[in-house]
C-alpha cells in the first residue's frame, strides 16, 4: 500500500513511523510511505500557506491553492492507482474512525491523508477528499496525530505487516467486541494465577474461554457494542446467563 501524507510538518512522523511495526513494514515494501510538504507548493515570495479568515475572527486559515496543487501532484504521480485510491481529510464533522473503517481503508492501494493546521482549511479544500474522518470529540493542534492513528490501525490490517497474521483478529474491536485478557509467565504473580484453562492444552476450551471473556468484557465496559457484533446462539446464551447473575 502507498501512503501519502500531505503535511506542513513531515518531521513529526519520524519517531512513530521510524520504529517498530510500521518501520519493518516499510523496509519490507508492504508500506510505501511518502511525505509532501504543501508549503513547497506556495507561489508567493514568502511561501504563505495561510491567510486571515474572511469575515474576521481569530487565527489563520489554510489557503486552498497550495493544498490543491500538492494533492493534484500526488494524483498525477500515481495515475495507475486512481481506481484504488482514497483521499482523506481530517474534520470534526467527519465519520468517527473505527476498526471497521481501518479494514475498509486496508482494501485500497493508496491512501492520501491531508493534515490541517492552524484554524483549519478553507472550506473549498474539502472537495479534494473522498472521506472526512474524525478521531474523536476533542481538538488537536493539527492532523498529523490523527494521520498516525489511521496509518497505524490500517497497516495492521494488511497481510504481512504483523509478524503473525493471526494477531490482528484477536485485537479489540476487530470483530466489534473487546479483546480477551492475556497472560504470560510466571504462572502466579503476587498471588494471582494464570487461569488454569490457558494451561490445559485443550485448544477448544481455550477458544471458548477467550470468546466468553471477550463477550464479558464488552458487556461490562462497552455494552453499546454488542448489538453491532455478530453473535452466535452460544454467545447469546452466555450473555443471558451473565445478565441473570447480575439480576
Amino acid at each position: 500500500m502507498r501512503i501519502d501524507l500531505v503535511t506542513l510538518f513531515p518531521e513529526m512522523f519520524a519517531g512513530v513511523f521510524g520504529t517498530s511495526i510500521i518501520k519493518r513494514a516499510a523496509e519490507r515494501g508492504t508500506l510505501d510511505i511518502h511525505y509532501t510538504n504543501f508549503r513547497d507548493y506556495a507561489t508567493d515570495k514568502h511561501r504563505h500557506v495561510d491567510d486571515t479568515p474572511c469575515g474576521g475572527g481569530a487565527g489563520m486559515v489554510l489557503k486552498p491553492e497550495p493544498l490543491y496543487a500538492a494533492v493534484r501532484d500526488i494524483w498525477a504521480q500515481t495515475p495507475s492507482l486512481a481506481e484504488r485510491r482514497c483521499t482523506i481529510i481530517f474534520d470534526p464533522a467527519g465519520e468517527v474512525f473505527t476498526q471497521k473503517m481501518a479494514k475498509e481503508l486496508a482494501a485500497y492501494e493508496q491512501i492520501v491523508l491531508i493534515c490541517g493546521h492552524y484554524e483549519g482549511f478553507d472550506a473549498r479544500v474539502y472537495d479534494l477528499a473522498d472521506r472526512r474522518i474524525s478521531v474523536g470529540d476533542f481538538v488537536l493542534t493539527g492532523g498529523e496525530i490523527p494521520a498516525m492513528l489511521v496509518v497505524d490501525a490500517t497497516a495492521r490490517m494488511l497481510p504481512g505487516v504483523l509478524g503473525d497474521d493471526t494477531s490482528a483478529p484477536t485485537d479489540s474491536f476487530f470483530d466489534v467486541l473487546l479483546g480477551y485478557p492475556q497472560y504470560t509467565r510466571p504462572r502466579k504473580f503476587e498471588g494471582k494465577p494464570v487461569p488454569e484453562v490457558l494451561l490445559s492444552g485443550n485448544h477448544a476450551e481455550i477458544a471458548r474461554w477467550r470468546r466468553e471473556q471477550s463477550l464479558l468484557a464488552t458487556m461490562r465496559h462497552r455494552p453499546e457494542l454488542l448489538p453491532m457484533a455478530k453473535l452466535t446462539c452460544e454467545d447469546l446464551m452466555f450473555l443471558a446467563k451473565q445478565e441473570n447473575k447480575v439480576l
